[in-house]
């Protein structure tokens, strides 16, 4: 859902996808070709938050920041389920894994990636391509050109997927059986007793 908040209006590109289970509310900027998956939250009540083109936030994520701080996602930067980015810059094609916490005034140059469940304090502040890990995060690392090829490969994904959410998404109802051909080609699973033999 989209929301107003006082005389603030979120700004959405035709070409990107908010799923309805997410919140985008307030002063709230997004690109071309972003994707927002369901539960998301970007809250642009205390500030503003600005998703350049091609980025991705899904399921879960939250983006909020302290009064009068600008959140930025440069183009291309791909934020993993349940991450939380408050307050901080993330650079140009980085990759936040899977429920990560970027805190206040955190800077990330870019192609950084960070990895899932990284705990990043407060103003720390990371030159580009450099790989994260931790509680705090740290450092570990430079990221590869092979590393940065797979992750544009990941992200490229998700800027196609708006335009085949728009074009094939809807609501539905499920069904009540699986059909034959389905049937077919579920995949056969070992039982647990025939696996440990």
């Amino acid at each position: 859902m989209i929301y107003q908040f006082k005389d603030k209006i979120p700004v959405v590109h035709p070409s990107s996808f908010i799923h309805p289970q997410a919140s985008v509310t307030g002063d709230v900027i997004i690109g071309k070709d972003v994707y927002v998956g369901p539960g998301a939250a970007l809250r642009g009540d205390w500030g503003q938050i600005i998703i350049e083109d091609g980025c991705n936030i899904q399921e879960n994520c939250t983006v909020h920041m302290f009064p009068g701080v600008t959140v930025l996602l440069e183009a291309g930067a791909h934020i993993g389920h349940g991450a939380i980015i408050h307050g901080a810059r993330i650079g140009r094609n980085c990759l936040i894994g899977m429920n990560a916490v970027i805190m206040d005034n955190v800077v990330l140059g870019e192609a950084c990636i960070v990895g899932a469940l990284t705990f990043i304090k407060a103003d720390a502040v990371f030159e580009s391509r450099s790989l994260i890990v931790g509680n705090p995060g740290q450092k570990i690392k430079t990221v590869s050109d092979e590393m940065i090829d797979w992750k544009s490969a990941g992200t490229k994904l998700y800027q196609q997927l708006p335009a085949a959410m728009q074009a094939h998404w809807k609501p539905c109802e499920p069904l009540t059986e699986m059909p034959e051909q389905m049937q077919k080609e579920f995949p056969q699973y070992k039982t647990w007793n025939e696996v440990k033999g």
